[in-house]
């Protein structure tokens, strides 16, 4: 059951500024947190989460970057990946330990970028959020992808229903996605492009960009 589209999604591809928004840090903090969300955390945002982990690490910046993944909604809280995701994962060498929860509006302060996996999600997290400045952190996953179908296409289709090969298509979405996220998080990093305070912590991440896991029973993820 798709997310209700409620709300017109506006201008998801907008440059960032990252001014817009600021979350004050202490010296223990990673510099960047990202928390990818999908419907019930079980198949496309702990994908996406894995893949970043292992970009991350390719990149020497693990211990610079905070990765989560979350739902929107709660029905497979504690659960782990869905078996099918977490084969594609590991088929491909990442890791597919998981443990899936609910993204919560309280939690938009700690994160600098909250990645939706489609354009449902977008909606319902921007509407989650408490204010202009926590929207304005929300962004849509294929956003960070430049080909020409990923903004004809915007949303990484709910793979939940599909074969093994929705699973393997719903990876190569993401997989694309990542070079442009990449980037942009190097330019939230202090030392990257990212502003610091005057203790050296980097006090700010913004953006100004602003589907459907599933429905049914079993709740798919």
């Amino acid at each position: 059951m798709p997310d209700s589209p409620s709300e017109p999604v506006t201008d998801p591809a907008r440059p960032t500024d990252h001014r817009a928004t600021r979350r004050i840090r202490t010296r223990t903090d990673p510099s960047v947190r990202v928390c990818f969300v999908c419907t019930g955390n079980i198949c496309r945002s702990p994908m996406a989460a894995a893949v970043l982990r292992e970009r991350l690490a390719e990149e020497g910046l693990t211990d610079r970057v905070a990765v989560e993944s979350a739902g929107t909604d709660g029905w497979h809280a504690g659960d782990p990946a869905d078996t099918r995701a977490a084969a594609t994962l590991l088929a491909a060498g990442y890791d597919a330990g998981h443990t899936a929860r609910r993204f919560e509006a309280d939690e938009f302060p700690r994160h600098d970028l909250v990645v939706a996996l489609d354009t449902g999600h977008l909606r319902r997290l921007r509407a989650l959020a408490p204010g202009p400045a926590e929207a304005a952190r929300v962004r849509l996953l294929r956003s960070f992808d430049p080909s020409p179908g990923a903004h004809r296409l915007p949303d990484v289709p709910d793979p939940y229903w599909g074969e093994t090969e929705a699973f393997a298509e719903c990876l190569e979405m993401i997989e694309a996605a990542m070079p442009g996220l990449l980037t942009e998080i190097g330019e939230l990093l202090p030392d990257r492009g990212g502003d610091s305070d005057e203790d050296g912590d980097r006090d700010d991440a913004g953006a100004a960009h602003r589907g459907a896991d599933h429905g049914g029973a079993p709740r798919p993820g």
